[in-house]
């Protein structure tokens, strides 16, 4: 029994982590983007209570945006680009773009991590949640990547490699 693995198996793994966690991330981020609207205050379990702390802060807006709604949007997209790569794991511009897309969350996930511990000096369970999601949505893209790189540079199906 061989233990081979085609690169379309680690491509399409890889995407189905991707639409997974993008899910969680819509959820998690709906739930603070609905909270804010309706001002209601936030759950926030403990032992990490800063939670409503953090969305009072001025700094849970962007450009008077609050964060939740652009985590939102970047899930929502996160989540369209891997259905996308569902269809087409092999397209160029697919491939180079969801792990540039998350590392750009990424970064905006270590900066907000930053501004929490170093100005507000409080956490938010669903900040920290999505920063972790976030992690994940990068490594899962990079492992698409790699695995339809793999599949580029290989010969089609039952071609011979040269030898020129």
């Amino acid at each position: 029994m061989s233990h081979y693995r085609p690169a379309a198996d680690y491509a399409g793994k890889a995407i189905t982590v991707m639409l997974a966690l993008a899910l969680i991330g819509i959820a998690d981020a709906f739930y603070d983007s609905y909270a804010i609207y309706t001002g209601q205050l936030l759950w926030c379990p403990p032992p990490i209570d800063g939670c409503n702390t953090v969305a009072a802060s001025p700094y849970a807006r962007l450009l008077g945006v609050p964060l939740g709604y652009l985590g939102l949007a970047f899930y929502s997209v996160m989540f369209a680009l891997a259905v996308w790569l569902r269809f087409e794991p092999f397209s160029r511009s697919l491939r180079w773009l969801a792990p540039l897309y998350a590392a750009a969350g990424l970064l905006a996930s270590t900066y907000f991590f930053y501004v929490q511990r170093t100005y507000i000096h409080a956490f938010c369970v669903y900040c920290l949640i999505s920063g972790i999601l976030t992690v994940l949505l990068f490594i899962a893209a990079i492992r698409h990547f790699r695995a339809t790189r793999t599949a580029e540079a290989a010969p089609p199906h039952g071609a011979a490699a040269s030898t020129t």
